[in-house]
């Protein structure tokens, strides 16, 4: 990647060798590794085994949790909230697990609205929760940066699965306690 984001700098018109760059091509590799790292995780592994077996069977919402992602078709950021709701069925996750998952799949190019049901699709099945609602709530530069240039636009994508998509209720409850 070093070479590549020399040659990129190049194709700019850019001096790769002057002082302010001269370390650039290393920077910009090893944080485009950081940024798409979730390539590199396995859910398992991240879970490390944090779900456990629990009689409960209300409602859990991890809410406000910050994401950071980069936008698969122009590779500039988006970034926002991310809000998780479940229903334990038998098994709840560890807390912090919750925004481990988010980041597993954040770390890589993504589109918000796949970002949102892999997020719920791994919640329902890691879990076996009777229902998931995933809500993500991001400003993306592409549209802010460049294009139509609207700084305050921001994108909302949502994501139920079982009773979240079955019960009205259930949906409007998790909708009422993320606001």
């Amino acid at each position: 990647m070093e070479r590549l984001f020399r040659e990129l700098l190049a194709k700019l018109g850019e001096d790769a060798q002057r002082e302010g760059l001269k370390d650039t091509p290393t920077r910009a590799a090893k944080a485009f590794a950081y940024l798409t790292s979730g390539y590199r995780q396995d859910i398992d592994k991240v879970l490390n085994g944090a779900v456990y077996k629990s009689d409960l069977e209300d409602m859990v919402i991890v809410k406000d949790i910050d994401l950071y992602s980069l936008w698969e078709h122009h590779l500039l950021p988006f970034f926002g909230k991310c809000h998780v709701g479940y229903l334990p069925a038998g098994r709840v996750i560890g807390v912090s697990k919750v925004p481990r998952i988010i980041d597993v799949f954040a770390r890589r190019l993504q589109i918000q609205e796949r970002l949102t049901r892999q997020i719920a699709d791994t919640m329902i099945s890691r879990t076996g929760a009777a229902g998931v609602g995933v809500v993500i709530e991001a400003r993306h530069l592409c549209m802010m940066m460049r294009g139509v240039e609207k700084q305050n636009s921001v994108m909302t994508t949502s994501c139920m699965l079982g009773l979240f998509r079955e019960r009205d209720s259930t949906r409007l409850e998790f909708l009422n306690l993320i606001r």
